[in-house]
């Protein structure tokens, strides 16, 4: 299955959720996002059927091996490239929504290069 960027999105809610707290519900990716309840239904079904997310009876949320690597890689890009556009000078909320759409978007090769880049000329 291709993750589209709003599945991305949603992984990286539930990575970040998961980390805040034990369980993850579809109501906290939901009010965590500002999504409706038929909205992330929707999502949660094609993320289990994806096999990156699993649902159990209780109705706990936990990623996968493979979504858990696919939201720590949108979120790494997240972390990274918000950092970087703030010590460039961007207000905070203004690089956090950029590097929002950019991580997405940005292929490995370029992202692996702007961490090497970073690594060698920032401290």
């Amino acid at each position: 299955m291709t993750l589209q960027e709003s599945g991305e999105m949603y992984l990286e809610t539930i990575y970040i959720l998961s980390e805040q707290k034990k369980n993850v519900r579809s109501i906290d990716v939901g009010e965590y996002m500002g999504y409706s309840k038929p909205s992330v239904s929707r999502a949660v079904g094609l993320l289990r059927r994806g096999g990156y997310i699993e649902v159990d009876e209780s109705g706990f949320i936990t990623l996968t091996d493979e979504g858990r690597r696919r939201a720590e890689k949108t979120y790494e890009r997240h972390r990274v490239l918000t950092d970087t556009f703030c010590r460039l000078g961007v207000d905070e909320r203004v690089a956090a929504e950029d590097a929002c759409k950019i991580e997405h978007v940005i292929s490995d090769e370029t992202f692996d290069a702007l961490k090497r880049y970073l690594a060698e000329h920032t401290k």
